[in-house]
């Protein structure tokens, strides 16, 4: 995996999570691999990571099939940067 490809990915988990759940700038930025995700952000609930997934898709021109959905993936900002990754970068 590109280092380059996968920083743009990164940045754009980031600003996806910021704009879907109305996160400060500072909050966003402060997301390391293992900050907890979902079940420890209130704002990341069930409605909104339909959201999230969506916009990943768009902004990444990606394709988020239902079953590669888990709370896995959702588990923590690393988790979720490297499923991203794995489905732009291939």
């Amino acid at each position: 995996m590109q280092r380059e490809g996968f920083a743009e990915v990164e940045d754009s988990v980031r600003a996806v999570l910021r704009d879907i759940l109305g996160l400060s700038e500072e909050r966003a930025a402060a997301f390391a691999e293992d900050t907890p995700l979902f079940g420890a952000l209130p704002e990341l609930d069930s409605l909104a990571v339909a959201g999230v997934l969506t916009e990943l898709e768009d902004r990444l021109g990606i394709l988020i099939e239902d079953d590669e959905v888990d709370g896995e993936m959702l588990e923590s900002f690393g988790a979720l940067t490297r499923f991203a990754a794995d489905k732009a970068l291939g």
